[in-house]
């Protein structure tokens, strides 16, 4: 019996961009740790015969000294999706000339550093908006994949405010960051978007079905630090959830999770970074083992092309604009 299909994908998200974010200062100096974490997430999927996606930053790619890192993932097989260039996660507020020319610089330097043009693009902090997509579309993208469809993101947002020291504007362009309350009712199941004149598939990053929770690596390492138990048997439930709702998880990862307490202090007001690296990857391993026994994980990419196939054979042609896939 053939396996239904899970897609795996890591955020790139570089340590100036968490900076910028969280409002601290020597972001402007682009510190990074792409050559420790990259070595790190390519050893633990070539020991688990996975490829995947990575969303890169285009301000990353612009620096040469960041060439190696990721054109190493180009090489090894996995997938390169856009991940805007500036990494702010108040995307949504730009206007469409500044999406225009974010998507343009970030596809150039891409490029650039891996050989690769991408097809799929997810938004920093989730941000997305109508102008965006339009443009996406416009550009030939297959997917988008920036929506969380959670209740838990004004939560998610209190707690990281709680740990800034952002100014009254900062606070106002990250109001959204993580989405919001009715981001909860958006559906788990890849669809069409809607009123876009070419057609793209939005594939979100899949909540715990029914309860609508967060259930992505970072979470379950959060969880991990008062019970590794509780953290796997969450995740388990999750996958149960999944196979019941007929929900094709796409599961999302960060640099984060494969840094430990010892790698960077800086960091240290992100949940479960007084872990060590070796306690995380040992976590992620167990997480993408479990993915793996009911279900062939896959690039986005892959993922997308098979879902966009299923829509075509199923709906009339005429009608393909506006179809969406349904479901909780």
């Amino acid at each position: 019996m053939t396996k239904p299909l899970a897609s795996l994908s890591l955020d790139l998200d570089n340590k100036w961009s968490y900076l910028k974010t969280h409002g601290d200062r020597g972001w402007e100096s682009f510190p990074s740790y792409l050559d420790v974490v990259v070595p790190r997430v390519l050893e633990l999927l070539d020991e688990c015969d996975l490829k995947i996606t990575f969303f890169v930053v285009g301000q990353d790619a612009a620096l040469p000294e960041n060439h190696q890192a990721l054109r190493a993932l180009a090489d090894a097989g996995h997938e390169i999706g856009n991940h805007s260039f500036h990494h702010e996660p108040w995307l949504h507020l730009y206007l469409p000339e500044q999406i225009s020319e974010e998507l343009t610089q970030a596809e150039n330097a891409i490029h650039d550093a891996t050989g690769k043009r991408p097809i799929g693009f997810r938004g920093p902090g989730f941000s997305h908006s109508r102008p965006l997509l339009d443009e996406l579309a416009a550009r030939g993208y297959r997917y988008d994949a920036s929506t969380f469809p959670t209740f838990l993101g004004p939560l998610a947002r209190m707690y990281y405010f709680l740990s800034t020291h952002l100014t009254r504007a900062q606070r106002e362009e990250r109001k959204e960051l993580f989405g919001k309350f009715v981001a909860g009712f958006s559906p788990l199941r890849p669809h069409l978007w809607q009123d876009i004149s070419e057609k793209i598939l939005e594939i979100p990053v899949t909540t715990m079905p029914l309860l609508k929770i967060p259930i992505h690596v970072s979470y379950l390492l959060y969880l991990a630090q008062f019970s590794r138990v509780l953290a796997l048997s969450y995740w388990r439930m999750a996958l149960l959830l999944c196979r019941v709702m007929r929900v094709e998880p796409s599961l999302l990862m960060h640099p984060l999770d494969f840094l430990g307490a010892e790698d960077d202090s800086d960091l240290a007001f992100f949940p479960a970074m007084k872990c060590s690296a070796d306690e995380k990857i040992s976590l992620v391993r167990e997480v993408l083992e479990l993915l793996g026994r009911h279900h062939r994980i896959v690039p986005m990419g892959e993922h997308a092309e098979a879902v966009l196939h299923r829509l075509e054979r199923s709906v009339p042609s005429g009608e393909l604009a506006r179809a969406r896939t349904e479901g909780f």
